[in-house]
């Protein structure tokens, strides 16, 4: 089971930004039927966070990125 869930943490954490927010969408989408399963409800929140926290890290590299760039070049602003 653990390889399963390392197979997962590695595939999620290939995604593009785009590719994590529009499976972070379909997650929540899911959630909102009232048909689905606690279980399944449940499933869907868990990758919902997994997705979401994919999202914050690529945000974050990217400030990262753009501040290094600001200081490098000079440039003065504020995130």
């Amino acid at each position: 089971m653990a390889k399963k869930a390392d197979a997962v943490s590695i595939e999620i954490n290939e995604l593009s930004f785009e590719e994590a927010l529009g499976k972070l969408e379909s997650a929540a989408e899911e959630i909102k039927k009232s048909d689905i399963s606690l279980e399944n409800a449940i499933q869907n929140f868990e990758n919902g966070v997994k997705y979401y926290e994919r999202c914050q890290q690529i945000l974050k590299d990217a400030k990262q990125k753009i501040e290094i760039y600001d200081k490098n070049s000079g440039v003065t602003g504020g995130f």
